[in-house]
């Protein structure tokens, strides 16, 4: 993904191999979770190893949200566990402008607003949201973004 400084007009393509891990996907992924089967983690996997595996800085958000709301535990500290978490083979991708301002423009999503940057993400980054949210892969199937279920 492009860093916050780069132009729209430079903004760099990624073919349909590389994914963008929900929030609760990355949390699952790093806890060890059985939540994932085996072949989505194999994907996961591959795609990282090609460093095509993104984390959007609103999942590193969200996580410290439900961390501070009690509502997720992690093995270890917030600023260790996101830290950890986001080691390579996993890429920080950035929240540019053109995200931000298409995230208002889905229509047939709900208004959760981390989601909403996600799929928005996934669309102009040409990325696969890999998630287990029902409403994002139901949008999905309609052809709004591409998305893997786990």
């Amino acid at each position: 993904m492009p860093s916050a400084a780069s132009s729209t007009s430079a903004k760099m393509k990624i073919n349909a191999e590389a994914l963008l891990l929900d929030t609760h996907v990355w949390i699952w992924l790093n806890e060890g979770g059985a939540e994932l089967g085996d072949s989505v983690v194999r994907q996961i996997d591959g795609a990282a190893a090609q460093g095509l595996a993104f984390v959007s800085v609103m999942s590193v958000w969200e996580v410290g949200m439900l961390h501070a709301k009690q509502r997720v535990t992690l093995g270890l500290a917030l600023p260790l566990w996101v830290e950890r978490a986001l080691a390579p083979p996993i890429t920080l991708g950035a929240l540019t402008p053109e995200i931000a301002m298409n995230c208002h423009s889905l229509s047939g999503l709900h208004s959760d607003p981390v989601d909403r940057i996600l799929v928005a993400t996934a669309r102009i980054e040409e990325l696969t949201l890999v998630t287990r949210d029902r409403v994002i892969l139901d949008y999905a199937a309609q052809g709004h973004v591409r998305a893997l279920p786990c």
